[in-house]
C-alpha cells in the first residue's frame, strides 16, 4: 500500500508503462514478524505474571497501528497499487496519444493525464493539471457544454460536445471536441471518468470551405430570373429555388422540409401531364407544358415548364429537373401570347376531359383532365387510342360517333358507355367534327364527362328508397302480427293448462301451438329483413361454426349435392349472433339445393380480406377495411340478370306457389346488414351462383363489464322460443311469486290475457290502457307498485316517456318493456343511464312469468 495526501493528487502522473514503485518488501515483513515472535518468547522467560503487562502493551500498540491503517485506507490516505497497470504497451499508447486524455476519480480529481491533455489545457507541468470544468470555467461559450459533460460523467454515461474557444488578443479561435465516458463497466470503475479532448479546427475549416462553395452555387441558382424545381418519383418536391418560392408566396424553408407535393403547387389536373410521360428505359425526355401554378393564397399564375425526366434501365423514372418561366407578363405585353395563355388555361382547367382524335381514334392532343383519366384507367399515355378507354362491349358506340364526326355530320348524339378498368366506371362522350381544311390530322373533338358517381348515386337512392319502404312495411306488419300471435300463444297456454294429454282436444291445441310458433318464425324473418330484430352478438370463430353446421347441411341438401368446405388459414374473429349466422348459411344452402335439382356441388369457402384487398374488389357501398369473407357457391342454374337485383326483396320468389315464402334471401340480407356486414351476388345463367358475405373483423379489446342500457331479462324465454322442444325437456321450475304489477298495454284482449296469466301465478295485477292512465294508477297506489310491464308503442304517451316520468317519481321502480320490435328501435329515445328489461313479442305465458320473476328478484 502507498499513502498520498490531497496535495499529492496534482503531482506528475506516473507513466503507465513504468513500474509503480513498491511501498514495502516481503523481507521487511518477515523481519518484523520474527522480531515480534522473539520478543514474545523473551517475555515468556520472565514468568507469566511479570510478562503480562508487557504483552498487553505490545498488543495495544499493534491494535492502534491496525486501526490507524484501516482509517487511512477508508479515508483514501492509503491505497492499494493496481499492478495490472504495469503494461508498457498500453501505457505508451495512452501517454503519446494525439488526443488529450485524463482520468478523474469520483470527486473530480485528475488521477491521470497524458502530455496532449497538458498541452490542450494550457498546463505547463504535471503540477498544474486541472479537470475540464476548471479549465473552461470562465468561458461562457463552453460552460453549457461542460455542464452537460459533467452531468453525463456523474451518471456514468457517454457524452460528446463540440465547442469553439475564442482566441486571445484577437487571434483565431479553436474548435475542440470533448468526450467523456466511464472508465469501465464494473461498479468501482464506473465511478472514474475518462475525458478526451481533440483539436478539430482544421476539419472545421475544410467543412466551412466546402459549405461556402455550395452556398455560392445555391445562391446563384436561387436568384436566377426563372424558377426551378425538382420532383422525386413519389411526387414530392425535393428542391425549389428562391425565385419560384417567391412567386408562389411560400417560405423556402417550408418547401425544403419536404412538406409540399407537386399537386400542391400545380393547379387543377396539370400534375397529371407531368406524370403521364411515356417511360422509355435508359432515355432522357424533355417536354414542354403550358399550365397554371397555384400560389399559397389560392391564386394562379400561368407558366411554361421545360420538364426534363431521366428513366433508369428498368424504365423507372428518376428525379425530374424542371425550368419554370412565368407567362404572367405576356398577358400585359403581347396580345397574341395573352390569347394563347387564356386558351391553354381554359383547355386545361375545364372539368371535362378533352382530346382531339384522328379518324382511327388516336389522340392527337389532350388536356390535363384526359391525362388524369388515362392514369386512372391504366392507359400507358395520352397518345394511345381513345377507344382503349372504353369497355369492349360499348366500344362500337364511340367508333360510330367518331366516324359520323369524321364524315362532317353535325349534332352527333352523345353516347354513354362503360369505361375500361377493374372498377365499374361510366362516361358520357360528346363528339363534334373538325373542319378538314384547318387540320388534316384531327378528325373530331371529343369531350368526355365521367358519370360513374351520378349513376351510382341514382341507383343507390332508388334501391335504398325501395328497400326502406318495403322494410318499413315489413316491420309494421311484423309488429302487428306479434300482438296477434302473443294473444294466440297466451290463450293457447291457458288451454294447455286446462287440458290433460289424454283429452281428445289436446292434440288440436298442440297443433295450434306449433302453427303459432311457425308464424312467429315468419314474423322474425320479416323483422330480420327490416333490421329490427333482437341480436345477441358474440365473438365467433367461423371455422368452428361452419364445422358445427356440416351435419345439418348434409341432411338439408340431400345426397345428390356434394358439399365441400374450404377454410382459410388463421381466420380473424367476427362478432355475430350465432343463431342468426346459422340461419344465413342454412337459407343460402337451401336455395343452392333448389337451384341444383339434378345434383351438383355446394362450396363454402372462407378467407381473410385485408383493407387493401377490399379496396381492389370495389364492391358498391363497402368501405375499405378488414373483413372475413364467406363465399357460398353452387353449380346450379344461376340467376338471370333481369331478376338479380330483386332477389333480396321480401316475398320475391322464383319457386312455384306453395314452395317458398320469398323471405329467405331477404332475411339473409337483413341479418348481414344488421350485423354490419355486406352481401353481394355473382351469377350467370347456367354457370352457377356465388354469394359473397363480408363480415367486419372483430378487434379484441379489454371490455369493461358495464350494465347495459337495455338488459334483456327474457334471455331464457328467447331460448325457449327458438327451441321449444329443449325447453319442454327441462324440469319445471317454480314460476309463482308475489307483488303488485302495473300492466300497461293498449291492446285490450292481449292485456286481459297477460293479466290473467300473471294473476294465476300469484301476482296482484293493476291494468292501464296507456301511459297517461298508468301515471294516474301510480298516483293512486301511492308507491305500492313493485314492477311495471309496459308496451313500447302506445297512444298519448309511449313506453320510453312513461319510463322517464315514473323514474322521476320513483327512481327505484322496476320496468319491463314488451314490444314486437327489437329494443334497438326505441333505445335512442330513452334517457341516458336508464335500466330496464326487455321481452320481445310474441311470448308464451311461461316466458312472461319467468321474465317477471327474474326482474322482481333483482336488487333494487
Amino acid at each position: 500500500m502507498t499513502a498520498e495526501t490531497d496535495h499529492d493528487l496534482t503531482r506528475e502522473p506516473v507513466a503507465a508503462h513504468e513500474p509503480s514503485p513498491r511501498s514495502g518488501s516481503i523481507a521487511l515483513v518477515l523481519l518484523v514478524a520474527a522480531g515480534l515472535v522473539a520478543v514474545a518468547v523473551g517475555l515468556m522467560t520472565l514468568g507469566r505474571a511479570q510478562a503480562q503487562p508487557y504483552i498487553l502493551g505490545i498488543l495495544a500498540v499493534l491494535a492502534m497501528v491496525g486501526l490507524f491503517n484501516l482509517f487511512a485506507f477508508a479515508a483514501g490516505i492509503i491505497r492499494f497499487v493496481d499492478r495490472s497497470l504495469d503494461d508498457p504497451v498500453m501505457g505508451r499508447i495512452a501517454d503519446h496519444a494525439f488526443d488529450g486524455l485524463a482520468v478523474t476519480d469520483p470527486r473530480g480529481h485528475v488521477v491521470y493525464s497524458n502530455a496532449a491533455y497538458l498541452t490542450l489545457t494550457g498546463a505547463s507541468g504535471p503540477q498544474e493539471v486541472r479537470p475540464v470544468e476548471r479549465v473552461f470555467i470562465g468561458n461562457p461559450d463552453v460552460s453549457e457544454a461542460v455542464f452537460r459533460l459533467l452531468k453525463a460523467a456523474r451518471e456514468g454515461k457517454r457524452q460528446q460536445e463540440e465547442v469553439r474557444i475564442s482566441g486571445h488578443d484577437g487571434s483565431q479561435g479553436r474548435w475542440l471536441r470533448m468526450r467523456v465516458r466511464p472508465l469501465g463497466t464494473g461498479k468501482r470503475e464506473a465511478k472514474y471518468a475518462v475525458w478526451s479532448i481533440s483539436d478539430i479546427t482544421r476539419d472545421r475549416e475544410r467543412q466551412e470551405d466546402v459549405f461556402q462553395e455550395l452556398q455560392h452555387a445555391i445562391e446563384y441558382l436561387d436568384h436566377a430570373p426563372c424558377g426551378f424545381f425538382s420532383v422525386n418519383p413519389a411526387g414530392e418536391l425535393a428542391y425549389v429555388n428562391a425565385t419560384l418560392a417567391n412567386w408562389l408566396d411560400y417560405d423556402l424553408a417550408e418547401i425544403g422540409s419536404g412538406g409540399l407535393k407537386l399537386t400542391d403547387i400545380v393547379s387543377g389536373d396539370g400534375a397529371s401531364l407531368l406524370t403521364a410521360i411515356v417511360a422509355v428505359p435508359g432515355e432522357v425526355k424533355t417536354e414542354v407544358f403550358d399550365i397554371d401554378l397555384r400560389m399559397r393564397t389560392g391564386k394562379t399564375m400561368p407558366v411554361r415548364l421545360y420538364h426534363k425526366l431521366a428513366f433508369g434501365a428498368d424504365g423507372a423514372p428518376g428525379p425530374s429537373r424542371t425550368l419554370v418561366i412565368s407567362r404572367a407578363r405576356d398577358e400585359r405585353s403581347d396580345p397574341d401570347r395573352a390569347a394563347e395563355v387564356r386558351f391553354m388555361r381554359f383547355f386545361d382547367h375545364t372539368p371535362m376531359a378533352i382530346a382531339t382524335v384522328d379518324r382511327g381514334g388516336n389522340v392527337v392532343r389532350a388536356n390535363a383532365r384526359y391525362a388524369k383519366l388515362g392514369q386512372a384507367l391504366g392507359l400507358d399515355s395520352a397518345s394511345k387510342s381513345i377507344f382503349r378507354a372504353v369497355n369492349s362491349r360499348d366500344r362500337h358506340l364511340l367508333i360510330t360517333a367518331i366516324n359520323q364526326a369524321a364524315e362532317g355530320q353535325a349534332d352527333v348524339a352523345p353516347v354513354e358507355v362503360a369505361l375500361e378498368g377493374t372498377k365499374e366506371r361510366w362516361g358520357q362522350f360528346f363528339v363534334t367534327p373538325v373542319d378538314a381544311a384547318e387540320n388534316d390530322a384531327e378528325a373530331a373533338i371529343v369531350h368526355m364527362l365521367e358519370t360513374t358517381e351520378r349513376r351510382a348515386l341514382e341507383n343507390q337512392i332508388n334501391q335504398s328508397q325501395k328497400m326502406e319502404t318495403v322494410g318499413q312495411l315489413a316491420g309494421g306488419i311484423a309488429h302487428d302480427f306479434n300482438n296477434v300471435l302473443s294473444a294466440i300463444m297466451m290463450a293457447n297456454d291457458f288451454l294447455l293448462n286446462a287440458h290433460k294429454p289424454t283429452d281428445p282436444s289436446f292434440q288440436d291445441i298442440m297443433q295450434i301451438k306449433q302453427n303459432a310458433t311457425r308464424a312467429a318464425t315468419l314474423v322474425r324473418q320479416l323483422l330480420a329483413f327490416s333490421r329490427r330484430q333482437t341480436l345477441r352478438p358474440q365473438v365467433l370463430d367461423l371455422g368452428d361454426a361452419l364445422s358445427d353446421l356440416a351435419m345439418l347441411l348434409r341432411r338439408l341438401i340431400g345426397e345428390k349435392v356434394k358439399q365441400e368446405t374450404i377454410h382459410g388459414r388463421d381466420l380473424w374473429p367476427v362478432k355475430v349472433d350465432v343463431s342468426q349466422f346459422e340461419q344465413v348459411i342454412v337459407n343460402l344452402a337451401v336455395n343452392a339445393r333448389d337451384a341444383m335439382p339434378d345434383g351438383g356441388k355446394l362450396i363454402i369457402r372462407t378467407a381473410n380480406v385485408t383493407a387493401e384487398e377490399a379496396a381492389k374488389l370495389a364492391y358498391k357501398g363497402m368501405p375499405a377495411a378488414d373483413y372475413v369473407r364467406i363465399e357460398v357457391a353452387d353449380t346450379g342454374t344461376g340467376i338471370p340478370a333481369d331478376i338479380r337485383d330483386k332477389i333480396f326483396e321480401p316475398f320475391f320468389s322464383t319457386k312455384e306457389v306453395g314452395k317458398g315464402t320469398g323471405l329467405g334471401l331477404s332475411t339473409v340480407y337483413g341479418i348481414v346488414k344488421q350485423t354490419g356486414g355486406f352481401i353481394y351476388v355473382d351469377s350467370e345463367p347456367g354457370q352457377g351462383t356465388s354469394f359473397h358475405i363480408f363480415l367486419p373483423r372483430h378487434h379484441a379489446e379489454p371490455e369493461v363489464q358495464e350494465q347495459p342500457a337495455a338488459v334483456v331479462g327474457a334471455a331464457n324465454g328467447a331460448a325457449k322460443e327458438t327451441a321449444p322442444a329443449a325447453a319442454e325437456a327441462k324440469p319445471r321450475t317454480d314460476l309463482t311469486g308475489q307483488g303488485t304489477i302495473l300492466l300497461v298495454e293498449d291492446e285490450e284482449g292481449l292485456r286481459a290475457l297477460n293479466a290473467r296469466g300473471l294473476r294465476s301465478r300469484g301476482y296482484t295485477v293493476v291494468e292501464a290502457e296507456n301511459g297517461v292512465e298508468a301515471m294516474e294508477v301510480l298516483e293512486e297506489q301511492s308507491g305500492a307498485i313493485d314492477l311495471v310491464v309496459s308496451d313500447v308503442v302506445m297512444p298519448e304517451m309511449d313506453g320510453p316517456t312513461l319510463l322517464k316520468a315514473m323514474r322521476e317519481k320513483n327512481p327505484d321502480i322496476k320496468f319491463i318493456f314488451v314490444s314486437g320490435y327489437a329494443e334497438d328501435a326505441f333505445e335512442k329515445s330513452l334517457p341516458e343511464g336508464q335500466q330496464f328489461d326487455f321481452l320481445p313479442k310474441p311470448f308464451t305465458l311461461s316466458q312472461l312469468v319467468a321474465a317477471v320473476k327474474e326482474t322482481m328478484a333483482k336488487a333494487g
